[in-house]
């Protein structure tokens, strides 16, 4: 098997007393194999790893050991152990494509006793070497290495790289030595299936509303209008793509969601002159999914949409975003009468009833991935409407609106950055941001027109709000996200709740 067999190698090296001098190799630093070597059923070569880590220990390195325990069973019970299960269990369908990927340990084979030693080893020892008592939570152990400043293991990236790459082959393109990043790579975390695991709907096959027959009005729809062209995403559908390559008003999207954060953005599929192919990497950086392009084999940031690790870091691209609003598809057909909608002829095996994909991670408030930090103003999957920085304006910090304010508001004007904005919200639950400037505006009617203070009368179109003498006010660009993971990227958020 491999991993026996790269025990074998690294000890062998170790041995020799050779791995301290591998490439890129500080003198200081215990060689990166010995953490994987450590990992193994043999208590022999796992303890003379130890101490090797042991004699040059800097508890950055906990990091590396806590995740190969990941891959461990939990001496508590296998049932009980801390590795997650990402997806919902019905992911699987008949697709091998998209079936959950086997992790390391399972790959290692080998009793579920003798593994279970072994990542007690692996705690034992990190509390012995920090002095911390965490045990076997790992979601405790990953919580205080957040908090230690970020000063990894020179060669961090490879054993990330040889860890991964044993899931799946592809994972090492993402983690090359030397590779660039603005995030910490401790904070990227596997999650459950490999490169593309769930397969992003590439041009999906599109259909009139009045062909959408097993389309309910009270079902939720992920709508988008580029160009005046509208189209309709079932969330029962894209659930469980969690990325459509689409073109749509003559522009290419890349429309992500993350199921994780309860995040739909629509993006645009290149920038700068440049078109990029988006998939979904199978990796989580603060639970939420991070998307990868095929041209270079970056890392992007699916909530920023701009490149994190790899060869993009530093090129200042920023994918161009398009608002979404989430409604019902009965509003979104009434509002959009020439809308087009994603068809059930998707390619793929998939129970796509309202509310299959996910339904036990979405009926409770429990996080599959741990956070840096939780933030208690709202409960964790509370659903936020959320613009960012750089749209509200130079200076201003990040807002979140509570969606519950909304409803019970159905105009909510508010300021950010010294400029004044204002959210219409709907029936069907469709949250809509204009500029405002200093007006003051009333409900909207059935019409969809809305008075100001000044007893003038404004168009809610899907562009601008637009006044009876042709003067526009902008919309702009706001998407829904659950709480946490919003915060989790943007502590600094301005919260209305």
């Amino acid at each position: 098997m491999w991993f026996r067999a790269l025990l074998v190698a690294g000890m062998a090296l170790l041995a020799a007393g050779l791995l301290a001098g591998a490439e890129g190799q500080r003198p200081d630093e215990p060689a990166w194999q010995a953490f994987i070597v450590a990992g193994g059923q043999d208590r022999r070569q796992s303890e003379a790893a130890l101490e090797e880590i042991g004699s040059r220990w800097r508890d950055a390195y906990a990091t590396m050991l806590v995740e190969v325990a990941r891959f461990l069973p939990s001496p508590r019970g296998f049932q009980q152990t801390d590795e997650p299960l990402p997806v919902d269990p019905d992911l699987a369908g008949q697709d091998p494509a998209i079936r959950p990927a086997p992790s390391p340990g399972v790959l290692a084979g080998g009793s579920v006793v003798r593994r279970a030693d072994t990542r007690r080893r692996l705690t034992s020892f990190l509390e012995r070497q920090t002095r911390q008592r965490f045990g076997d939570d790992l979601r405790a152990w990953r919580r205080w290495i957040w908090g230690v400043p970020y000063a990894p293991h020179v060669d961090y990236a490879l054993f990330k790289a040889e860890l991964y790459s044993r899931i799946d082959a592809r994972f090492r393109a993402f983690f090359p030595a030397g590779v660039v990043a603005t995030i910490r790579l401790d904070e990227i975390d596997w999650g459950g299936v490999a490169v593309n695991g769930i397969p992003p709907l590439r041009a999906p096959n599109t259909i009139p509303a009045t062909e959408a027959t097993w389309l309910r009005d009270d079902h939720i729809v992920f709508g988008v209008r580029v160009g005046g062209e509208a189209r309709a995403y079932p969330k029962r559908i894209l659930a469980w793509h969690e990325m459509a390559t689409d073109r749509l008003g003559g522009v290419d999207l890349t429309i992500v969601y993350c199921t994780l954060c309860g995040t739909v953005i629509p993006y645009e599929g290149g920038v700068g002159g440049r078109r990029f192919t988006f998939g979904t990497s199978g990796l989580l950086y603060r639970s939420n999914k991070l998307m990868f392009d095929e041209e270079t084999m970056s890392l992007w940031s699916s909530l920023e949409g701009i490149p994190v690790v790899g060869p993009l870091v530093g090129s200042g691209l920023r994918l161009p975003i398009h608002a979404v609003v989430t409604t019902t598809w009965g509003e979104w057909k009434r509002d959009h009468p020439s809308t087009t909608v994603l068809s059930l002829e998707t390619g793929y095996e998939r129970n796509y009833a309202e509310g299959a994909a996910y339904r036990d991670y979405f009926a409770t408030d429990r996080l599959m991935f741990e956070v840096p930090r939780a933030d208690t103003r709202l409960k964790n999957k509370a659903e936020v409407l959320v613009l960012r920085p750089e749209i509200l304006g130079a200076g201003a910090e990040p807002v979140a609106i509570a969606v519950d304010r909304l409803r019970r508001e159905p105009v909510f004007a508010f300021d950010a950055a010294g400029r004044g904005f204002v959210v219409f919200t709907s029936r069907g639950g469709a949250n809509m941001v204009y500029e405002r400037g200093t007006r003051t505006f009333g409900v909207r009617s059935a019409d969809s027109t809305v008075l100001d203070s000044k007893g003038q009368r404004w168009s809610v179109t899907a562009d601008a709000l637009v006044s009876a003498d042709s003067e526009r006010l902008a919309r702009i660009p706001a998407h829904r996200a659950f709480w946490f993971g919003w915060v989790a990227q943007y502590p600094r958020t301005v919260l209305h709740k």
